[in-house]
């Protein structure tokens, strides 16, 4: 392993700490956006439960606050009930976005690494044509071919390390943006819910808020 990397050049360094770095987030994104964390079932239920029997307080919103993404949305929501709908919906809506913006923290980079790796594999690629082309000058015949191949099969590493991080890194991204859309769409319902819940027929008080 240490002789491929050896054989890749300067430019194996950066690539090299690109997939680092891409393992890093990926396993950070996945442990994160577990959907038993952004919305736990059990939260959610409990809060239809407490909506239902009319025993909202404060200290049971903090705890909603805390306990989750989704939990900040409809704390939120709910902490502005009484002013009305259009405001508790300016409230959800303010927050969610913050919230969403926590959930997309680090896919950026990830994505600017599946972009920028295979682009240091070529680079590396062509630097490496370049040295071969000239050792190559003053000799001939069979010496020089034996040179062109060595030397390409070395250039070439430089690249297959470039692909080799940039595709599991796309894979990657996509993957977790359709988990971020697909938590976002289920918070979204969540929320219409409960503000059609609290303005609807009936409207809920909520002590000590």
């Amino acid at each position: 392993m240490f002789e491929l990397l050896k054989a890749g050049g300067i430019l194996m360094v950066p690539i090299v700490l690109c997939s680092i770095l891409a393992l890093a987030i990926i396993l950070e994104r996945l442990w994160t956006l577990r959907p038993s964390r952004v919305a736990p079932p059990d939260v959610m239920s409990e809060l239809w439960r407490w909506i239902k029997a009319r025993e909202l307080n404060g200290r049971k919103l903090k705890a909603l606050q805390a306990s989750s993404p989704t939990g900040r949305v409809l704390a939120s929501g709910l902490m502005n009930a009484k002013h009305g709908r259009e405001v508790m919906k300016e409230s959800i809506e303010q927050e969610a976005t913050q919230v969403i913006h926590d959930l997309e923290r680090f896919l950026n980079p990830l994505g600017t690494i599946a972009t920028i790796s295979p682009l240091l594999g070529l680079l590396g690629t062509v630097i490496g044509m370049i040295k071969v082309f000239a050792k190559m000058q003053g000799t001939e015949g069979a010496a020089n071919i034996a040179t062109l191949s060595g030397g390409i099969s070395e250039a070439l590493v430089t690249t297959a390390a470039g692909l080799t991080v940039a595709i599991p890194a796309l894979i990657a991204h996509r993957y977790l943006i359709r988990r971020i859309e697909a938590l976002v769409v289920n918070m979204e319902q969540e929320a219409i819910r409960l503000v059609e819940v609290v303005h609807g027929d009936r409207e809920i008080d909520v002590e000590g808020v």
